[in-house]
């Protein structure tokens, strides 16, 4: 057998096509002809029409990144979520202070200067007293962690309760623990020059106040 024997199919390489023929399938053993590319200039494919209405408010187009979820909330809404907030972690210290101060000037009263009378009553109500203020500390405490554990997850008692949300404007996300500590702090801003910072929302195009503005926050409406 010899390497020159047409009948020899792996001793012979196939013939060329001449330049401009048509491609012919390529046989099993053979590397494939690259695919041709659209070549450039070509008109493309007519994108899908999306009638002028529906376009305008942003129908047949996918939401484009850093856009709310909702309606931005209303400050009516807003200021409803922070009293029920403010009920959640004030409401109960600030029943004990009031409690423990009552007792603290009525402490003596009734003694008409009798020492026993003193000291009965200092063994009876100070240790209220004590513990009545431990209670409105600790409540104070735990009570806004948890708060903020769960605005940093979107939504804390109060604003779940109107229905609203707190989000990062940007990304649309929930701030996390960390930063939702920051925007209380930064809060601050809110409160200077007679609390204006709180009532902004009310006229503010997305409903900001100061911190909102500062860590690129919003607050809108749960679906």
């Amino acid at each position: 057998m010899s390497f020159g024997d047409p009948n020899n199919p792996y001793g012979q390489q196939p013939p060329q096509a001449p330049y401009g023929a048509p491609q012919q399938p390529a046989q099993y053993g053979y590397p494939q002809p690259p695919q041709p590319q659209q070549a450039y200039g070509a008109p493309q494919q007519p994108a899908p029409y999306v009638p002028p209405q529906q376009a305008a408010q942003g129908h047949g187009y996918p939401q484009q990144p850093g856009m709310p979820a909702g309606p931005y909330a209303s400050w009516g809404s807003r200021f409803g979520a922070f009293l029920i907030d403010f009920l959640v972690a004030g409401l109960v210290p600030i029943i004990a202070f009031i409690t423990a101060l009552v007792l603290e000037k009525t402490l003596y009263s009734g003694c008409l200067m009798e020492h026993a009378c003193y000291v009965a009553r200092e063994k009876e109500r100070v240790p209220v007293i004590i513990g009545l203020l431990v209670v409105a500390v600790l409540w104070g405490f735990v009570a806004n962690i948890v708060i903020l554990v769960k605005e940093g997850k979107g939504a804390s008692p109060g604003k779940k309760a109107m229905k609203i949300r707190l989000i990062r404007e940007e990304t649309g996300r929930p701030l996390g623990f960390g930063l939702a500590l920051l925007r209380r702090i930064c809060h601050g801003l809110d409160s200077a020059a007679c609390s204006i910072g709180y009532l902004w929302p009310a006229w503010d195009a997305k409903g900001q106040t100061f911190a909102d503005k500062v860590m690129r926050t919003v607050v809108v409406r749960a679906e």
